[in-house]
């Protein structure tokens, strides 16, 4: 779905994430009581955790870093991958899930070719679910960016992904015409 970014940039983006994570850890004494704030506010400032800052982070604390990696993966509440630019969750609670939601996953699977909890390549998207986001009478639920899509049928995925597509060929256009 998009390019991955050369070892260059990943290596630049490494080292702009140890930087970030050793800002953060200045503010924490090196008690291990801290590790869970230290992930929160690492998360916060990086969006995710990778595995340098969950390096700093053991070696801060002088923890293996194994403890700090099982933490991290026993709470959902922390990611491993980076968040896409947009974010799609979908809904499997009740209503979504008699209504279709899992067809509706599988559709976004599908089309961004990354399965839940995953970001694709070119981080443009990230793929989610929820267990219910309250709108059980638009049935089955999309949530794209913060906003409830109703009535997601496999071909409305398309139809959102289009929109995305055509949003992003308008920015290009705007770009190459004031170049």
């Amino acid at each position: 779905m998009g390019t991955i970014p050369d070892e260059k940039d990943t290596t630049s983006e490494e080292a702009q994430n140890r930087e970030k994570t050793i800002k953060v850890l200045q503010g924490f004494s090196r008690k291990r009581f801290n590790l869970i704030p230290i992930l929160q506010k690492v998360q916060g400032s990086l969006g995710y955790l990778p595995h340098e800052a969950m390096i700093e982070i053991a070696e801060y604390l002088d923890i293996p870093a194994i403890d700090v990696y099982g933490v991290t993966t026993f709470y959902n509440q922390f990611r491993l991958t980076p968040p896409g630019k947009h974010s799609i969750r979908v809904c499997l609670g009740t209503a979504c899930h008699m209504k279709g939601g899992y067809i509706t996953l599988d559709a976004w699977k599908r089309r961004l070719q990354i399965e839940p909890g995953e970001t694709t390549a070119d981080r443009e998207f990230d793929l989610d679910t929820v267990a219910c986001v309250g709108c059980c009478t638009m049935a089955p639920v999309t949530v794209v960016d913060d906003k409830p899509e109703g009535s997601v049928e496999p071909t409305r995925v398309d139809g959102i992904l289009l929109a995305f597509e055509q949003e992003r060929a308008g920015k290009k256009e705007v770009e190459s015409e004031s170049d």
